[in-house]
């Protein structure tokens, strides 16, 4: 998808300074940018569902529940 997009000269000027010290073209930068600011709103959401599902439960583990080291890493 193609977009429009106006800035001021000078700052699209050194945008493509930076892009180039960088080793990459201001579309790539921008197209970075984007998805990291899509990402960063993913993982805030996933925070407050975290946060939300923390305060449900009171913080506390269910009766006898003991941590294993070993079954917390098989999960991966």
């Amino acid at each position: 998808m193609n977009i429009t997009l106006s800035a001021d000269e000078q700052v699209v000027e050194k945008s493509r300074r930076l892009a180039r010290q960088q080793g990459t073209s201001l579309n790539q930068m921008i197209r970075d940018y984007l998805e990291q600011l899509v990402g960063s709103q993913q993982a805030a959401a996933a925070a407050e569902e975290f946060r939300r599902l923390a305060l449900k439960k009171g913080g506390r583990s269910a009766a006898g529940f003991r941590f294993n080291r070993e079954t917390a890493n098989a999960r991966r």
